[in-house]
């Protein structure tokens, strides 16, 4: 994993990714997105560093389009989703983006080795920046669910 910081876009695979979201026809972005969070997701065995990298940047770019989260502003993102850009994402995709993350924070990820390797827990920004894309995506009202449409609202 050539990583440069500990951004969900920081790294050649995540980057190399959102190339490919970039070069994408609109309409299958969201397809795109989906696929890197299922696939980190569904990973029985050892998960690969270059599978979760994906399903950050594709975690990033939900949460990104939730009422709480941060725009997406990495040199590194998707060009087409810099400074406000949008795609059409589903609204079941911030639970499967919860998903990926918590898969890729387990014992049994290449990601979370390699990370945890370099940084004490309390002292982590990769784990940190996860968890704070955790938080955004799991958001709720006080009604058990989001309080508006979390992917059309803003």
């Amino acid at each position: 994993m050539g990583a440069w910081d500990s951004g969900p876009f920081d790294n050649d695979t995540a980057a190399d990714w959102c190339g490919d979201l970039d070069k994408a026809d609109a309409t299958q972005r969201p397809a795109l997105v989906r696929k890197a969070l299922h696939e980190a997701a569904v990973e029985q065995d050892y998960l690969d560093a270059d599978i979760a990298c994906e399903a950050i940047a594709a975690a990033a770019i939900v949460a990104a389009h939730l009422p709480d989260g941060q725009p997406i502003s990495s040199p590194y993102a998707p060009e087409v989703l810099r400074n406000g850009g949008r795609l059409d994402l589903p609204a079941d995709l911030p639970a499967l983006a919860a998903s990926a993350l918590d898969r890729i924070m387990s014992a049994n990820s290449e990601w979370h080795d390699l990370w945890q390797e370099a940084f004490a827990d309390d002292d982590n920004r990769a784990f940190d920046t996860v968890r704070e894309l955790r938080r955004t995506l799991t958001a709720r009202s006080g009604t058990g669910g989001y309080a508006v449409d979390p992917i059309t609202a803003r």
